[in-house]
């Protein structure tokens, strides 16, 4: 069985993991942006965005300030586990002061802060479906309020079908402009309902950005989305350039006959995410790391 405490210094390592180093697919994309820039303002800016990056993995320090809120996706295998919720919580609490972490969370309301990241809802768990692996998969992404912000909802007619989808991206990501601070990656859901819409949208962002859907029509619109965005010219951090975007990233679900619901949730450069694996017998694999550096 896998106990309560090791799920907690899995959840303190992964945080650890996630906010001072970044996944390799989101470097290497953010230096193929570096190398196909001719411009010299947002040259410059993506330079200065991987030296951000190679001081935070030396330091083991935070590549940005704002750790964000921290989202979890658990999918279960074929081990025991006692009280995930709890454990996770205990981890996240564990990491604002170890690693640190920014405490973001707050009362809607109130706006009062515990200072620990926790609170009613948060850290917020997402459960996938179950497989037969014999570990626990823990995926945790630090999301950022900057890119979170510009997130948005459209119910769109089925008779705007393709062309209603494009356009809501196309003015999604100009009402963003450099807000999220991109290069950035948008996340897209398509169909289901509202809510399930906006879900898709956030787990489109935990695939890597070099892997397209394997659908080839819904791949090829993450494509041809990514080349025409790109053409906008915002660029990195909204200096211009030929990269405003490193990726587009498309999940669905099937609708009603009568619904088109279509979601997007921006990812910021800094696209932070790590997984981990537990296994029974005590061992862990963090895949989105292995071989980082």
């Amino acid at each position: 069985m896998i106990s309560d405490k090791q799920v907690e210094d899995v959840v303190v390592e992964m945080l650890r993991k996630a906010v001072t180093k970044l996944p390799r697919d989101i470097e290497q994309a953010l230096e193929q942006a570096y190398k196909s820039e001719t411009e010299e303002v947002p040259r410059t800016q993506l330079r200065t965005i991987l030296d951000n990056i190679a001081l935070a993995e030396q330091g083991t320090t935070p590549i940005c300030q704002d750790t964000g809120v921290q989202i979890f996706f658990v999918r279960p295998g074929a081990v025991q586990t006692g009280d995930l919720a709890e454990a996770i919580g205990r981890g996240v609490a564990r990491a604002t002061k170890e690693v640190p972490l920014r405490p973001n969370t707050v009362h809607p309301i109130t706006r009062a802060n515990h200072k620990d990241n926790r609170g009613t809802g948060m850290p917020y768990i997402n459960l996938l479906p179950p497989s037969k692996d014999p570990w626990l998969e823990l995926t945790v992404m630090p999301k950022g309020a900057g890119s979170e912000n510009m997130s948005a909802l459209k119910m769109l007619n089925p008779s705007e079908g393709i062309k209603g989808i494009k356009r809501f991206a196309l003015d999604t990501l100009v009402a963003a402009g450099s807000k999220p601070c991109p290069p950035i990656i948008i996340g897209m859901g398509i169909g289901g309902s509202a809510d399930i819409s906006i879900h898709l949208a956030k787990e489109s962002l935990l695939r890597p950005v070099d892997q397209r859907h394997p659908e080839r029509e819904i791949a090829a619109l993450e494509l041809e989305l990514k080349e025409v965005l790109n053409t906008i010219g915002i660029g990195p951090m909204g200096l211009g350039g030929k990269t405003t975007l490193l990726g587009v990233n498309i999940e669905y679900a099937h609708c009603h006959t009568a619904s088109l619901p279509v979601a997007i949730n921006i990812q910021c450069w800094a696209a932070r995410r790590a997984t981990a694996r537990i296994h029974a017998d005590g061992r862990v694999e963090y895949p989105s790391h292995e071989g980082v550096g």
